[in-house]
């Protein structure tokens, strides 16, 4: 489990956008960064910087995961057949705190990698309390008895902040998710834009 460092709102501040479109962000009030200076750090940004800030960004919306698991995400996607930086989404989407977080098991993916390393899930009948786990075209994912029961799944389920993309099947009977096929960067329900391909030339230096 990858532990989070800073607070996600503070995230948010610092990139200038709301990564995730809660309405809570403090963005949606003030645009400007974190700590007395924020107000003044607008400025040229160079190219590195562009590359960096989209590196960034991309890391923090899956839950701020760790430098070594994106650069192994990267260094897959690379060794894949195809566009590097559509195969680099797909493998963060493979993940399964990302197909419980589309699945709106959980509000945020912060919260969605803490129901699965609290063992309140299943991939394909066996519990899995791996976050980074990734799945595969059909796998299924399904909350325990008590996981359809915590108060926070419910209000999750509810929520109308998003809705679950095309990509995911949603039982409601079941309580069950499940990954119908690889998404490409158009299909990811991102609230703002993400450009892997900066992530690539990051990289790729």
């Amino acid at each position: 489990m990858t532990k989070r460092l800073d607070a996600k709102y503070k995230i948010d501040r610092r990139m200038g956008e709301n990564i995730w479109g809660r309405p809570k962000s403090p963005v949606n009030k003030r645009e400007y960064g974190p700590g007395q200076h924020g107000q003044r750090r607008k400025g040229k940004i160079s190219d590195f910087g562009t590359q960096l800030r989209a590196k960034q960004k991309l890391k923090a919306y899956y839950g701020n995961i760790s430098e070594k698991q994106f650069r192994a995400a990267y260094a897959e996607a690379l060794r894949m057949k195809g566009d590097s930086s559509e195969n680099l989404i797909g493998l963060l989407e493979r993940r399964v705190d990302a197909l419980v977080y589309r699945g709106k098991f959980a509000i945020t993916v912060f919260a969605a990698r803490q129901l699965v390393s609290h063992g309140h899930l299943r991939v394909n009948g066996k519990r899995c309390t791996i976050p980074s786990m990734r799945l595969k075209v059909g796998d299924v994912v399904e909350l325990t008895p008590k996981g359809k029961e915590m108060v926070a799944v419910q209000e999750a389920q509810a929520t109308a902040e998003r809705d679950i993309p095309d990509y995911v099947e949603f039982d409601v009977k079941a309580g069950s998710v499940k990954l119908t096929r690889i998404p490409s960067l158009t299909d990811v329900p991102y609230p703002v834009q993400m450009q892997p391909a900066l992530v690539v030339e990051f990289y790729s230096r």
